[in-house]
């Protein structure tokens, strides 16, 4: 039914004052220079963003690129089986694909990129999320749902090839072993000996399980209900923490490093083989309240106090010469906004257990599109939360040594701060100090906390909030970490499916118990290793984990535009091409500069060398055993880095070879979908 007129005019109006505003704030942040930036404009800049993006973007993708058809049976009406394909309600399916999605990326990469200064990662984020990371976040859960829930390697072999399948599937499998290896490390750090945190986050474990049995059998279709009575309980076992001090729980709940890393690897295997409705949809739902909801009330925090952002727009260490982590704002700032932005590993949530929950296709706009942008939004509260704080305080939190050393640094670097602030600082959130806790987490915790300290106008609440945001951001990998251990159990299989074709049934129980104690042990041996050595081992990777990121999502683009290209829609492969090119450049000149950097501070094999002078002049026992450590670290870095560049620039040429066929009319365009199945026939037939 076409509107009135005057309704049309005044949707007209409306799009065109919310682009002014969004126009008029980023010109703000982009062109004030030398005087405070109200972080009102941050989120007014983002907000216009989000609008216009869901409204005529995702939109027009949906329709013209894609065309998403309404009538189409999804996988998980066609394979239902109880286990990995559900048919599940859109805002659950939506709450596990965030849950799983959002994990440490929007929170700490915004706060590692904030020594740039505000306006590099506030772009970035904004732009890539927009025209990058839902873009391929909605096209390969699209390529998965056609294709019966299969997984990104599955797909790269029937489309590109089996060469190009299988150096997917190893790239793939290679990275997410050591991701998700980091990302348990992480958790382990925060919630070792923390009753607290343990307690809140064993307590989701039993609600999910009861929340999944009430929608299957007890209140099937009561998701108002189940989720209402989630919440409450989800409350209960956040303040119900702070109960459990000086009870007998308070011991059980304290946790030792290697002990907490033993059941995170005991719950990965649950969660992975345990029908994905039982526990795993309803706790990253779960989980996504909490998500959302803390997200959402950082937002009110900026708006009611309207704090000014204190760091520039741009700082000095745009060069390369910054001391939180090295290397020029191109191409690391690229590297280390990944989540919020565009992240690889998105595809393989989108091509793992997301496809196979879906029912109806119209649902990818709103969990892959609407996902993603939500997830950028977290990206510019975290952006807020560290540049809002004292540049000072910030640079001191980030950089290793002890208080008197880091606070004469960072003052000479003109950032004033002084030993006493740092004290402070640390007694407020309840902690010996703040100084050289790295990582991004604490700075995001500490600018959290005194943002909502500061709304109540109660200081003395700081130290509550700060433990909060830690448990918080706890919660926010986890999530994250359960997800991805089920989607490497289904590459898992895939590879083992060419060693023996039954293995990679995942109907098969021996299979699916096989793929995850093989995956689960693989991740966890390094998790293992970097909890009792954290001077080693897998903490000495981390800098390599954003350049593996976003291959991966070079990978997943490649095959995107291979989809495009065979639907008959090469007019539309810009969409995906663009996104493509320039992760590939940023990619590939900061995995060469880490590789070859004449600053030992950057490149792994400069600090070999570096190493290997220090190691020829002598030195004690003690440090002679650690800087051999390292150089071996430092050369299994290059290695590793040099083998996903390569591996990931053999995957493209395979891509290119086929799309020039293609447009030359050399190559049949077979696309390897599932035959089409009316969604009405196959529910009735149910």
């Amino acid at each position: 039914m076409e509107l009135p007129r005057s309704l049309s005019w005044l949707r007209v109006v409306v799009w065109f004052l919310v682009v002014a505003l969004g126009v008029t704030a980023f010109a703000v942040l982009a062109w004030t220079r030398d005087e405070p930036v109200n972080a009102l404009w941050l989120v007014v800049a983002a907000g216009c963003v989000f609008a216009l993006a869901w409204r005529f973007h995702s939109a027009w993708l949906a329709a013209k690129v894609l065309t998403l058809d309404e009538t189409r049976a999804t996988p998980a009406v066609v394979k239902e089986d109880g286990k990995d394909f559900v048919r599940t309600n859109k805002w659950v399916v939506f709450g596990h694909h965030f849950a799983a999605i959002a994990g440490p990326g929007p929170l700490v990469g915004p706060v590692l990129a904030a020594q740039f200064g505000y306006l590099p990662g506030m772009l970035w984020i904004l732009v890539g999320a927009t025209l990058g990371g839902a873009v391929h976040d909605c096209l390969i859960l699209f390529c998965s749902t056609r294709r019966g829930g299969r997984s990104l390697g599955q797909m790269m072999r029937d489309e590109v090839g089996p060469f190009a399948g299988l150096l997917t599937l190893v790239s793939v499998i290679a990275i997410m072993t050591i991701l998700l290896a980091v990302l348990a490390l992480v958790v382990v750090k925060a919630l070792a000996e923390s009753p607290w945190g343990t307690f809140t986050i064993a307590a989701t474990i039993p609600l999910a399980l009861l929340m999944g049995l009430a929608l299957r059998s007890w209140l099937p279709g009561k998701i108002g209900v189940v989720s209402a009575c989630g919440v409450v309980g989800l409350l209960l076992a956040v303040v119900g923490g702070q109960w459990i001090h000086g009870t007998a729980l308070e011991q059980a709940m304290t946790l030792r490093g290697t002990t907490l890393a033993w059941w995170i690897m005991g719950y990965a295997v649950v969660a992975s083989v345990l029908p994905i409705w039982l526990l795993l949809a309803p706790r990253d739902y779960l989980s996504t309240f909490m998500k959302i909801g803390c997200v959402a009330l950082l937002g009110v925090a900026i708006v009611i106090l309207a704090p000014h952002l204190k760091m520039p727009a741009l700082t000095r260490f745009i060069d390369g010469s910054g001391p939180v982590f090295a290397g020029p704002v191109f191409p690391f700032c690229f590297i280390t906004i990944a989540c919020a932005a565009v992240s690889g590993f998105h595809a393989l949530v989108s091509s793992g257990t997301t496809p196979k929950m879906l029912e109806r296709e119209s649902h990818i706009r709103i969990v892959g599109y609407g996902g993603m942008i939500t997830e950028m939004l977290v990206g510019i509260m975290a952006l807020v939360a560290a540049c809002a704080m004292e540049p000072g305080e910030y640079f001191a939190i980030n950089m290793k040594g002890d208080v008197a050393a880091v606070t004469q640094k960072v003052s000479a670097l003109g950032f004033p701060v002084t030993p006493q602030q740092m004290n402070d600082l640390a007694a407020s959130v309840g902690e010996k100090t703040m100084v050289g806790r790295t990582g991004g987490a604490p700075t995001f915790a500490v600018g959290m906390a005194h943002m909502f300290a500061g709304v109540l106008g109660s200081k003395t609440a700081t130290a509550l909030w700060y433990h909060f945001a830690i448990m918080f951001e706890a919660l926010f990998i986890l999530t994250t970490l359960d997800a991805g251990t089920r989607v490497g159990r289904f590459l898992v299989q895939d590879l083992f499916g060419y060693v023996w074709k039954p293995l990679g049934d995942t109907h098969s129980t021996a299979g699916n118990w096989l793929a995850t104690v093989a995956f689960v042990g693989a991740w966890g041996w390094f998790l293992y290793q970097g909890v009792v050595d954290p001077l080693g081992g897998i903490n000495s990777l981390w800098p390599i984990f954003g350049v593996a990121n976003q291959l991966l999502a070079v990978i997943a683009l490649s095959l995107g535009t291979t989809v495009l290209i065979k639907m008959g829609r090469a007019r539309y492969a810009w969409v995906s091409l663009a996104p493509l090119a320039w992760l590939l450049c940023v990619t590939m000149t900061a995995g060469w500069m880490k590789i070859f950097a004449a600053d030992p501070r950057l490149g792994f094999l400069s600090a070999a060398d570096a190493l290997k002078r220090q190691i020829a002049a002598g030195g004690t026992a003690t440090q002679l055993a650690e800087w051999q450590r390292l150089l071996t670290n430092n050369y299994v870095n290059a290695a590793v880095t040099g083998t996903f560049l390569v591996l990931v620039v053999l995957v493209v040429l395979a891509c290119t070879r086929v799309w020039v066929q293609l447009l030359r009319g050399r190559r049949a365009a077979d696309l390897r979908e599932e035959p089409y199945v009316p969604l009405a026939g196959a529910v009735s037939a149910k």
